[in-house]
């Protein structure tokens, strides 16, 4: 499903990479078509002014959504499989990016002890990274998401863009923005608080654009943002699919 043939990574002051094409065209308009209504969503002020829908937020609606969507179920049990973190790391051990892996006591050393953790062999005690997917809107009238590094338990974050060609005009806004503090003094920031956009200055903005993946990597510097878009009116959303490689609690 998901293809990074086509990506590439910034490596400072973090890495972060952009992949296009990410799905397959026909799927892609599928999981496009089938994106879920805003009545089912939470709505997150404490973010921004984002809405979410996921096992966390809604979680009885979500579960119901993706069990009676067939293209959602398909997606749903491919990023469950226990191999799939290790896919993503891997793909980032690739391109020079080493992630920690949390360990736990297992036998054997080196690679093979890696690949049972990472990829869920059954001689491991049980998985240490887990999957899931978030769907998640902003209105394109005014819709952000303040500057964050991400919760700490997460170890890497997917973010596809859900729209079709056409649908988006880019002085809207809605891109993804790479940030870097102003004050040094609040660049160590792993617990991952909140900053305001006059704290802040952006280094990059990925677009936004359709079937487009930006990979952020956790780190006590990831700051990144979506400012306030700008479009006038009406109730056009930047939809997002958010997928989480997280530690295993």
């Amino acid at each position: 499903m998901l293809s990074f043939n086509n990506v590439s990574f910034l490596y400072e002051p973090y890495p972060i990479g952009v992949a296009s094409g990410v799905f397959e065209e026909p799927f892609y308009k599928q999981l496009v078509k089938s994106f879920p209504p805003v009545e089912l969503f939470s709505f997150m002020p404490f973010h921004g002014n984002k809405y979410s829908l996921s096992e966390v937020n809604n979680p009885e609606k979500y579960h119901e959504y993706v069990r009676t969507t067939p293209v959602w179920s398909e997606f749903h049990r491919w990023i469950k499989r226990p191999e799939f973190p290790g896919e993503v790391v891997a793909m980032l051990q690739q391109h020079k990016i080493e992630v920690e892996v949390p360990r736990q006591a297992a036998n054997g050393s080196g690679g093979s002890r890696l690949k049972r953790l990472v990829f869920g062999d059954p001689a491991a005690p049980r998985p240490v990274l887990s999957a899931r997917f978030e769907f998640s809107m902003l209105p394109a009238n005014g819709g952000f998401i303040k500057p964050h590094t991400d919760s700490p338990h997460k170890i890497i974050t997917l973010v596809v863009a859900m729209l079709d060609k056409g649908e988006w005009n880019p002085a809207f806004g809605g891109g993804t923005d790479v940030l870097r503090p102003k004050d040094i003094t609040n660049n160590y920031n792993f617990m991952n608080k909140y900053l305001e956009f006059d704290e802040v200055e952006t280094l990059t903005t990925f677009e936004y654009q359709p079937n487009q993946c930006v990979i952020f990597i956790k780190t006590f510097n990831s700051l990144h943002a979506v400012r306030p878009m700008q479009a006038q009116g009406g109730q056009l959303m930047r939809k997002t699919l958010t997928v989480n490689i997280e530690k295993v609690l």
